[in-house]
């Protein structure tokens, strides 16, 4: 497939890139430089889409502002970059006759479905209840993803999970119930690019969780004795660190639906983390490197 890649200098779009340029012609597009990148130009430039989606059959749009220029980027930037931008993709790719297009999405935009004091469990019957303009933004360029799909051009949204890098610890215990590792963001991705059924279709991408639904109760107020139950090596691996766990677990996300209908297989776990931190991976941060009190959602 000839495939144009938005976003492809940031680090999904790197790991995507990496997925699939071995076996399909990749096309990246970003306003920033970078090995993966042949077209620099920013997701906003009309005139460089037009020629950008020319002959291509699939688009993967990862381009746009995220939840860490909350509060440093006008809201109207948001708007312009993450729903205005995307409208317009969607538009040429189809004018084009692109046959695809994927969209990443975000599993942050269920936002106020996940109650402080509580554990929620999380599939993509899920109502999403948005908290800042990042997730009000992604809920609505998902919106117009659903309406521009048709039998001839299919449409995927691939809300992903938390991925960025972070302390071991903190990384670790967040891949057994709402973390995923970049390689398998782009796995993911790659697995959207060839599925049947209908036109427009929507998955949770994450890694397996060893949770239960019945488990939530008990992961809000004891989660160590859920992971006792469900993952105890990796409970007996931080206890032998000195590593602190949890004092509450809010919510699990559900990939199992992608796994399911796509055959997409998520490989990389907690274990896989603490083999990463062990051989010095700028994937995981050094522990003391960490702002306890930085809030990224």
């Amino acid at each position: 497939m000839k495939i144009l890649l938005t976003g492809s200098s940031g680090r999904i779009g790197r790991a995507i890139f990496g997925a699939l340029a071995a076996t399909h012609e990749v096309i990246g597009l970003d306003r920033s430089p970078f090995a993966t990148t042949r077209i620099i130009a920013d997701v906003t430039n009309t005139k460089a889409l037009e020629r950008a989606v020319r002959g291509v059959d699939a688009v993967i749009h990862t381009a746009a502002l995220h939840a860490p220029h909350v509060g440093l980027v006008p809201d109207t930037v948001f708007q312009q970059i993450n729903v205005e931008a995307t409208a317009q993709l969607l538009r040429l790719a189809r004018d084009a006759g692109v046959g695809r297009f994927v969209l990443t999405s975000t599993t942050a935009l269920y936002g106020h479905a996940v109650v402080a004091g509580g554990c929620r469990w999380i599939d993509e019957d899920t109502e999403p209840l948005p908290r800042t303009i990042y997730h009000r933004t992604k809920l609505q360029a998902e919106a117009l993803a659903e309406a521009a799909a048709s039998d001839a051009f299919a449409v995927r949204v691939l809300r992903m999970g938390r991925c960025f890098p972070e302390p071991p610890e903190r990384m670790a215990m967040f891949r057994l119930h709402r973390g995923l590792d970049a390689r398998d963001v782009a796995s993911a991705h790659a697995a959207l690019l060839h599925n049947g059924g209908a036109p427009f279709q929507r998955y949770i991408a994450c890694a397996p969780t060893p949770f239960r639904r019945e488990d939530c109760l008990e992961l809000a107020t004891q989660p160590r004795r859920v992971l006792a139950r469900r993952a105890p090596q990796l409970l007996a691996e931080f206890e032998r660190r000195g590593w602190p766990l949890p004092l509450s677990i809010d919510r699990v996300y559900d990939g199992s639906r992608a796994v399911a209908v796509l055959g997409w297989q998520p490989r990389y776990g907690p274990d896989d983390v603490l083999q990463q931190y062990a051989a010095g991976s700028i994937e995981v941060l050094p522990r003391t490197q960490w702002l306890k009190d930085r809030v990224v959602e």
